[in-house]
C-alpha cells in the first residue's frame, strides 16, 4: 500500500516521543510505501488534490532518522491512505489544509482522520456535547461571568483559551486572589475572546489520563502527573508519565463518545480524563503512543496500522 503522511518537518521531531514516527516505522516494517509532505506541499487544481511529496524511510538514529527519495507531484487519489498528522495549533493554515484534503475521494482513499471532522471537532468544545461526563464547565468571554461561576462551584476554577494546546494559557483562578481580574482580562483580551472555565478537580494533582482511542475502542492509557510547582501535567512542561489502568468509568466515557467520533470519521483520538471527568477530546495529531507503549508493554502503532489496513480493504471504490 501507499501511505501519504502530511506532517510537520520530519527533521525536527523527537523520535523517542513522536507518535507519527512510530506509525511511519510500523508501516515501513510491513512493506508499505511511505510518502511525506507538509501542508504547504498540497496543490489543488483541475484534477483534484495533489501533493509535492517524496518517498521517506525512517530509522532509529536521532538526527539522521529519515532519508528521502524522489520528490514529485502526485495525485492524492493514488494513495491508499492519507494521514493528516500536522501538530497543533489549529490555525488558519491547518484549517485551509483540511479543506484541501477534503478534495480527496474518500471512497478510494482512507483519510486518517477525516478532514471535515478535524474542522468540526474542537478539542476543547467537543466535551460540551456530554454534560454528564464533564466537570461543571462554562464558555464565556465575560470576566464577571467567569468570576461568578467560580463562586458558584466553590471558589476554585481553571480557565483556558479555546484554541490553546500543550497547556499554553491555562490558569487557576481562586476566590479572593487579587490577580483574578487581571488573569481573566488577559486571557479573554478584555472580552474579545471566549474562554473555557471548569471547576478545579483536585484529582489533577495525581495526574490526568491520556486515553488513546483507536476506531472507537480504548486501546491504551497513561497518566501525566504535574510537577509540584506547576498546574499542568503536559509532558513538554515537565509533567511525568506513569502507567494508568483503563477502568469502568473510562470505558463508559469511551462508549459515550465513540459513536459521534465514528460518525464524523475520527478513527484515532486522545481523550483527556481527570478523575471521573472528561476534559478534552484531542483529534489534531494526538500523541502519547510511545509513552504508553513503554509503560504498558503494548505496541499501539501496530493496532493503528492494523486498523488502516482494514479500512483500506473496505473502501467501496478501491
Amino acid at each position: 500500500m501507499k501511505f501519504l503522511y502530511v506532517m510537520d518537518p520530519i527533521d525536527g521531531i523527537d523520535i523517542t516521543k513522536d507518535s507519527t514516527f512510530v506509525f511511519l516505522a510500523e508501516s515501513q516494517s510491513r512493506g508499505h510505501e511511505n510518502y511525506y509532505c507538509g501542508i504547504g506541499d498540497l496543490v489543488a487544481g483541475g484534477d483534484g488534490l495533489s501533493a509535492n511529496a517524496c518517498t521517506v524511510e525512517v530509522n532509529h538514529t536521532q538526527g539522521s532518522h529519515w532519508s528521502f527519495g524522489e520528490r514529485a507531484v502526485r495525485n492524492c487519489n493514488d494513495f491508499d491512505c492519507v494521514f493528516m498528522r500536522k501538530d497543533p495549533p489549529f490555525d488558519s493554515d491547518f484549517f485551509f489544509a483540511t479543506h484541501l484534503l477534503s478534495l480527496v475521494d474518500d471512497r478510494k482513499v482512507f483519510m486518517f482522520n477525516r478532514p471535515a471532522a478535524l474542522r468540526e471537532v474542537s478539542e476543547k468544545m467537543f466535551i460540551m456535547r456530554y454534560p454528564d461526563l464533564i466537570a461543571p464547565t462554562i464558555v464565556t468571554s465575560e470576566s464577571a461571568r467567569a468570576l461568578a461561576f467560580c463562586d458558584e462551584v466553590g471558589g476554585d476554577i481553571v480557565v483556558k483559551p479555546l484554541d490553546g494546546c500543550g497547556g499554553a494559557g491555562i490558569f487557576r483562578v481562586r476566590h479572593g486572589d487579587l490577580n483574578n481580574r487581571s488573569i481573566l482580562e488577559t486571557i479573554t483580551e478584555n472580552g474579545r475572546h471566549q474562554i473555557m472555565a471548569q471547576k478545579f478537580l483536585p484529582a489533577s494533582r495525581q495526574g490526568d489520563m491520556r486515553l488513546i482511542v483507536i476506531d472507537g475502542e480504548a486501546a491504551g492509557a497513561m497518566a501525566r502527573v504535574p510537577r509540584s510547582d506547576d498546574l499542568r501535567g503536559n509532558i513538554h512542561v515537565g509533567g511525568s508519565c506513569i502507567a494508568a489502568t483503563i477502568g469502568d468509568r473510562e470505558r463508559e466515557i469511551v462508549a459515550a463518545v465513540a459513536p459521534a467520533l465514528d460518525e464524523l470519521g475520527i478513527y484515532f483520538a486522545g481523550l483527556d480524563i481527570i478523575g471521573d471527568c472528561l476534559t478534552e477530546v484531542n483529534v489534531t495529531s494526538p500523541t502519547g503512543v510511545q509513552e504508553i507503549n513503554s509503560l504498558s508493554g503494548v505496541k499501539l502503532e501496530a493496532d493503528v496500522i492494523d486498523m488502516v489496513e482494514r479500512k483500506v480493504a473496505a473502501l467501496p471504490d478501491r
